[in-house]
């Protein structure tokens, strides 16, 4: 039912009634109505939902399909980017990030190369293991 997507969509975006609210333009005991079944979102709030949240209008209103839209790769990175600028100036992953952004294009691709070279000698290694496993049972 509606009622329940909106609040799984809700839950999945880890806000509290009145937070989900604010993000669609309605007050938080509006939201708790929706999810309770006594008030029906109307048109426009089931396409801010869909808006703010990168959600499927097929799914919100039949529950088939995805949840969520797919994302290209630009939005992935955006995304990605976006929860990385949230987290603590200390955080290993933000630290990582901050660095990879001070390299230029030239010790990108001498990074990309060697991530590639250590990529292939780790598979490779890891397949002689499987094949030593198989030969010695």
């Amino acid at each position: 039912m509606l009622k329940d997507r909106i609040k799984e969509v809700r839950k999945s975006v880890k806000l509290n009634q009145s937070d989900f609210g604010a993000k669609i333009g309605v007050k938080g005991n509006t939201v708790g109505n929706y999810e309770l079944g006594l008030r029906s979102p109307s048109d426009a709030i089931i396409f801010s939902i869909c808006r703010e949240f990168g959600v499927s209008e097929v799914w919100l209103r039949t529950g088939e399909g995805e949840m969520y839209l797919p994302k290209s790769r630009s939005e992935q990175l955006v995304s990605f980017f976006s929860d990385i600028l949230k987290m603590d100036d200390d955080d290993f992953i933000r630290s990582f990030c901050l660095a990879l952004a001070s390299l230029d294009k030239e010790q990108l691709h001498q990074l990309a190369d060697l991530s590639e070279t250590v990529l292939t000698k780790w598979a490779q290694l890891k397949e002689k293991k499987e094949q030593k496993e198989k030969a010695d049972p």
